[in-house]
């Protein structure tokens, strides 16, 4: 790799740490390419991706940024994930390390603070996005869905009423 390949390199890293959600840092050693492809299929199935790195670029891009003290998890075999989603990358890279021994998260970026391992497995243990989209949406959607059911009761009632009303009258006119 020539010195132009790795000054775009660190700028891509930089780029990376500066615009992901999160970025979680993980050690792979001993993971088969079969392994790596399938971890980066479920990442892409969250908009997240995970790629190896090499460890003194990114510590140059951290150096770059006011993240220079997240320098130290990049030793060995390191590689990243990351996603605009805070949560998506680090949910995969969790359940990734649970499912393979040789997959192990040293830490994390999650803006400009940098997380150990707990860290990263509390920020899994978080919604999603989409779910506390969802729930949001389902908190503002409550108060309208019951006052809809409020001004329905009494026309429902008020049927019931009818209802009755005319099967009695059908019984008289029956006997």
């Amino acid at each position: 790799m020539d010195r132009a390949q790795k000054k775009e390199m660190v700028e891509d890293l930089g780029q990376i740490f500066s615009e992901s959600g999160s970025v979680v840092v993980a050690r792979y050693a001993g993971l088969t390419v079969a392994q790596l492809t399938d971890l980066r299929r479920r990442m892409g199935a969250v908009g997240a991706k995970f790629s190896v790195i090499k460890n003194r670029l990114a510590k140059i891009a951290l150096e770059n940024s006011d993240r220079g003290s997240a320098g130290d998890m990049f030793t060995q075999p390191t590689g990243i994930a990351y996603a605009k989603d805070p949560v998506a990358a680090a949910k995969v890279a969790a359940q990734y390390a649970k499912e393979n021994e040789k997959f192990v998260i040293v830490g994390g970026l999650l803006g400009k603070t940098a997380l150990n391992d707990e860290g990263v497995k509390a920020l899994a243990s978080m919604p999603s996005m989409e779910e506390l989209r969802s729930k949001l949406l389902g908190t503002l959607n409550a108060p309208a869905s019951k006052l809809a059911r409020t001004l329905n009761a009494p026309a429902a009632s008020l049927v019931g009423v009818l209802e009755a009303h005319r099967k009695k009258q059908e019984e008289q006119a029956a006997a």
